[in-house]
């Protein structure tokens, strides 16, 4: 594994993890200019350049305020695992400890930030010919076969990822059914921790609301997606439909508008229902690690001062 040697004086990343739509950015900006450095992103569908108004990046003025990383870096025919992800923001870390005490890291894969906090267990490798059948299945009876299945053999991978990513509900599925074991059997936590291994402090930050602000601000965001061009920006990369990063909320709905196997309307609909369901197993996989501060996003002092006593 790939881990950067310890750092000689103590240095902390700053996690701000939490559902969609609650606001993860706006507060690191806050939190990343406090401290005067660098947002790392850790959503798995900002990194790819030709997606912006779908994956919800930050805006122009946004990036301007504060560097970000790994956003937009990767192209959509690129895969990138958790390992990759973990190897290449600790080599991206090594570099600005060099200069820097704090780093922000922002976002809510649950999956890229565990990849930091904890390592990645070794899953046997699983005959192709599992796969290649699960494939087929969804060919032929569509996701949500193989979501129910999911949930019957291993419920706690069903309410930690996104189950409207078929390309993570096959992988998930795969492993059950080529070990016997639950995928989340091979999250032991017993690796590895890069963040560890190199002397890095994590602090764990998570944002929540109240439910029925939480949906109105993702029907808001959808609605407002709709009106800068998400269609067009779906249609543009229609042809790669195919490709993990697009096996996910909002590009998939989108495509069966474009296919004719829905109208718009019941599109959107459906991308606001999946969306605020994807939350809630955000909110979920968060709540289970019992050592994450939570706030609600509007409590910037709160956090800030909360920050200074645990940073010094």
């Amino acid at each position: 594994m790939n881990l950067m040697s310890p750092v000689s004086s103590p240095k902390y990343l700053i996690i701000i993890a939490g559902p969609t739509a609650v606001g993860k950015t706006a507060v690191a900006i806050e939190v990343a200019k406090y401290f005067h450095t660098d947002i790392v992103s850790a959503d798995s569908r900002q990194l790819f350049k030709e997606l912006s108004i779908g994956v919800a990046r930050p805006s122009e003025a946004e990036l301007a305020e504060v560097k970000h990383h790994f956003i937009a870096n990767k192209s959509i025919d690129e895969y990138i695992s958790a390992g990759e992800y973990q190897r290449e923001v600790m080599d991206l870390l090594h570099e600005l400890y060099a200069t820097k005490d704090v780093v922000v890291l922002c976002g809510g894969t649950g999956f890229y930030i565990n990849a930091l906090l904890y390592g990645l267990d070794k899953i046997p490798d699983i005959d192709p010919a599992v796969r290649a059948l699960l494939n087929r299945e969804c060919e032929l009876h569509g996701l949500v076969p193989l979501q129910q299945r999911l949930k019957e053999l291993d419920e706690t991978t069903y309410h930690s990822i996104d189950v409207q990513n078929t390309q993570r509900v096959i992988r998930a599925l795969e492993v059950c059914i080529g070990t016997g074991m639950p995928f989340s059997a091979f999250k032991t936590r017993q690796a590895v921790s890069p963040l560890e291994a190199a002397g890095i402090i994590p602090v764990k930050i998570a944002l929540n609301m109240p439910k029925e602000q939480l949906h109105q601000r993702i029907n808001e965001r959808v609605d407002a997606m709709m009106e800068a061009g998400f269609p067009e920006e779906a249609k543009s990369v229609h042809a790669y439909k195919s490709h993990n990063a697009l096996q996910t909320v909002g590009y998939k709905e989108l495509f069966d508008f474009l296919e004719g196997k829905c109208t718009l309307e019941e599109a959107v609909s459906l991308i606001k229902l999946h969306t605020r369901q994807y939350a809630k197993r955000q909110l979920t996989f968060f709540n289970k690690n019992d050592d994450y501060h939570w706030f609600h996003p509007s409590e910037i002092p709160q956090l800030l001062q909360f920050l200074k006593e645990t940073i010094r």
